[in-house]
């Protein structure tokens, strides 16, 4: 849950720089804040894939559970649950 509401805040940050750079006229001014829209996007970005990380292994695994725990078909299971987390 705490990745959630860090996404949200990334995720306005991000509108707000993106919306400061179309009305600041100061070139410089641009630039920093085009900088750190770009941090933000990157920050952005690697929660997003550690929260699908966490989320497939989290469904994998009851995926794993529910087939009555079979060794050696891991893959199998984290396949199939990113391809249901993808079809979301």
């Amino acid at each position: 849950m705490d990745q959630l509401i860090e996404i949200r805040k990334l995720e306005h940050q991000l509108e707000l720089a993106n919306r400061a750079v179309s009305r600041i006229g100061d070139h410089a001014t641009v630039e920093r804040l085009r900088e750190f829209a770009a941090e933000i996007s990157d920050r952005l970005r690697r929660l997003r894939a550690a929260t699908l990380e966490a989320e497939i292994k989290r469904r994998s695994h009851k995926l794993w559970e529910d087939a009555g725990r079979p060794e050696g078909r891991d893959l199998e299971f984290w396949l199939r649950a990113e391809r249901e987390l993808s079809e979301r």
